[in-house]
């Protein structure tokens, strides 16, 4: 077989692979139980423990799905009528190249979904579509029972839709068609066999990235490991045109950098030699069962809140209507309108040639919710957890379900709701304590390498916390060095050494919160509560100052822009002026923020104009119903014209308005040898915090445990 024959044998042996892979990788599998199981079971274990085994996570065809919510999301139905209408469409049906990079609800205004109650009929049903056709990007509407189809016009900007899963896999094989890419692949050792590229966004630079859809490529070798991220073949780009899948520019400048070792970089169980049983196992049962209920799929009812929950392709989880019922009035009152994760930010700090382009926008460029993956049952997710699928359309509008992309679960770790024990010096022998259960909605995406957990965590006392944790795999570059002692420079490195050849490249993440708040109603002011320090004169006081709050109401977009200062503290209150409690307070929500991180990058930075929302960490700005994506609408490539910082800078009044507030939740990752081969989650949150939203404390009547409410499941070998 000559040379140009084993090539096309391998090319084509690829492919077929790849195919088999991203099939095996999607199929439902069912739940492993280990060995100890059954010497575990809570029922046959315990003289007191009467709980059931907890389903487990089942396969839903969807099939028979009807919308029973105005924010429903399109059923798998009504999907393949939308692509039906679409395909019948003169612009679709006269074109000779097209694909389907969005197809969501078409949510109906909002004050139709407020207006709305249970047992009314549903809001015409529309479908919302951004298509590429013939190489021009078009958004559309679809009424769903008439058919009708309509343009919608969204202004002029800069930037492509959200990339499909076909235009990602598409690109990793497509330079194996190049006959330069593979004779520099061979060069460089490496077997056509194990290799393995990833599809890596470009960002914008400039105008020779203009007028075409362009994306890099970088490649990995997979021998001797399923970690092949942590073997580059460092310093090797391909510039590719994903519209046509022609190679346009390949840049190999890493000639001479080995490419890292194998050994040492498999993170699955099954590859480690040793195993290391720190802990017994730990699970939570539920006697009388979980205190959730899900109704009509999406409608979430636990405790005192209730609200609205849907996948998206590209935000991941979607929050909607928000709402807790106060204890002293029993009437269920407005929080949150919506929430979601908007857009994330991250730009490496590698300014070489292979490396100042990774900046990437994960939701806006790959879809946050498309790279959500099937939550792990015991380990993702506690045995007591409900699993929801999420239907997207694929590029060709065909649905397909992503399976058990959501859970739902209570958590109960210990922590306690409040407290209070009197000194002995009183003489009251007084102990209370009430436990903090809450109800968490847990989303997991695989971004490539880096993993995302998001959690929507309620508590009864009407917090609401929003943790994101980071996980999976550095994106790592090649060295030549394999000890600090060669390294005469080492922030000329960009990063830490971690391994022989493999440094952990600075990066920071940012992850930008859309917040549509509607305490009380839609009508809401923005306050900043200032902690100013006051001095006292000798006459006044023996003290020489104390602290004040003074509150700030903002009148415009440009008064609520807020940087976080540690010495220059304040709380940032959305109230509603025309609520107030019983001793005539606004009534309202508190942000708190947590650790966070803010972007050091320069302004006039390319990157940081495309991501100029996470200038402020916080923004507050008038709803708009198109106004959803702190990077724009169309992310890929885009140049920063259609930003949360564009819109606010139109300084618009935001007082006793309907207002949505932004919050970017910020990381800088300086990598270490901990992080080596995979990561340790690390997180950060915020909460969302009532602020004279009640007339008392909202738990003062919740009960305790007691002994005879709770299960005693004994392990086997301890079991009388």
């Amino acid at each position: 077989m000559d040379s140009k024959n084993l090539i096309r044998f391998l090319f084509f042996t690829f492919i077929i692979a790849l195919l088999l892979l991203l099939t095996l990788t999607n199929i439902p599998y069912p739940l492993p139980l280990s060995d100890n199981s059954a010497l575990l079971d809570c029922a046959t274990n315990s003289r007191r423990c009467t709980i059931k085994q907890p389903p487990k996570p089942t396969t839903r065809l969807h099939t028979t799905d009807l919308p029973h919510h105005p924010l429903d999301p399109l059923t798998l139905t009504e999907l393949n009528k939308v692509r039906s209408i679409l395909l019948s469409h003169a612009l679709f049906s006269n074109s000779n190249s097209f694909a389907f990079h969005s197809i969501v609800l078409d949510e109906p205004d909002k004050t139709v979904v407020l207006e709305w109650s249970h047992g009314d009929a549903l809001p015409p049903r529309k479908a919302s579509i951004i298509a590429r056709v013939n190489g021009k990007t078009h958004v559309l509407t679809v009424d769903i029972t008439t058919g009708v189809v309509t343009p919608v016009d969204v202004g002029e900007h800069s930037g492509y839709p959200t990339m499909t899963i076909e235009d990602m896999t598409s690109s990793t094989w497509a330079p194996l068609g190049n006959a330069e890419f593979n004779r520099t692949i061979m060069a460089r050792g490496i077997d056509l066999k194990d290799l393995a590229c990833l599809p890596i966004s470009l960002g914008w630079f400039g105008k020779k990235e203009e007028n075409r859809r362009l994306i890099k490529v970088q490649c990995y070798s997979m021998d001797g490991t399923a970690n092949f991220y942590m073997r580059p073949i460092e310093g090797l780009t391909v510039v590719l045109d994903m519209d046509t899948k022609q190679v346009v520019e390949i840049s190999d400048k890493g000639r001479n950098i080995p490419i890292p070792k194998a050994a040492g970089t498999d993170y699955r169980f099954s590859a480690q030699n040793t195993k290391h049983n720190l802990v017994n196992p730990i699970s939570i049962e539920q006697p009388k069962g979980p205190s959730f209920v899900i109704e009509n799929e999406h409608l979430v009812k636990w405790a005192n809140w209730e609200f609205h929950l849907k996948s998206d392709p590209r935000a991941g989880v979607v929050i909607s209507r928000a709402r807790v019922k106060d204890p002293g009035t029993g009437e269920i009152r407005n929080v949150m309108y919506k929430g979601f994760t908007s857009e994330l930010f991250v730009p490496y700090m590698d300014p070489t040639d292979a490396w100042y382009f990774k900046t990437y926008m994960d939701a806006g460029e790959y879809g946050f919710g498309l790279q959500s993956m099937p939550l792990d049952p015991l380990n993702d997710c506690p045995r007591n957890a409900y699993y929801m699928d999420g239907v997207f359309a694929a590029g060709d509008g065909k649905p397909y379900v992503r399976e058990n992309m959501v859970c739902v679960y209570e958590s109960y770790a210990g922590d306690i709701g409040w407290r209070h024990s009197e000194s002995p010096i009183t003489g009251m022998e007084i102990r209370e304590v009430r436990p903090k259960v809450t109800l968490v909605v847990r989303m997991a995406a695989s971004v490539a390498n880096y993993d995302y957990i998001v959690d929507w965590e309620f508590q009864m006392d009407g917090l609401i916390r929003v943790k994101v944790g980071l996980s999976g795999i550095l994106m790592v570059k090649g060295t030549s060095y394999d000890n600090m002692n060669q390294v005469n420079q080492p922030e000329n490195l960009y990063g830490t050494l971690l391994s022989e050849n493999v440094v952990g490249v600075i990066h920071d993440h940012y992850i930008t919160f859309y917040l549509d708040m509607d305490v009380d109603g839609p009508d809401n002011s923005f306050v900043k509560v200032n902690l100013k320090r006051e001095t006292t004169s000798p006459e006044e006081s023996p003290r020489l100052s104390y602290l004040k709050a003074v509150r700030n109401v903002a009148k415009t977009e440009k008064d609520a822009q807020v940087k976080l200062k540690l010495y220059d503290p304040s709380e940032y209150h959305i109230v509603n002026p025309s609520k107030k409690t019983r001793v005539g307070n606004p009534t309202g929500y508190k942000l708190v923020p947590g650790g966070t991180a803010a972007s050091l990058l320069d302004l006039d930075d390319p990157p940081q104009k495309r991501g100029a929302f996470t200038n402020n960490q916080i923004w507050v700005t008038p709803y708009n119903k198109s106004e959803e994506w702190a990077g724009g609408l169309f992310t890929y490539q885009s140049h920063g014209d259609d930003t949360l910082a564009v819109w606010s800078e139109r300084d618009r009044a935001i007082e006793n308005k309907d207002i949505v507030m932004w919050y970017t939740l910020g990381f800088h990752h300086v990598p270490c040898q901990e992080d080596y081969p995979i990561m340790p989650t690390v997180s950060s949150s915020f909460d969302l915090k009532p602020v004279n939203f009640y007339d008392s404390n909202p738990i003062l009547n919740i009960p305790p445990h007691f002994e005879k409410d709770l299960p005693v499941c004994n392990a086997a070998a301890s079991a009388a």
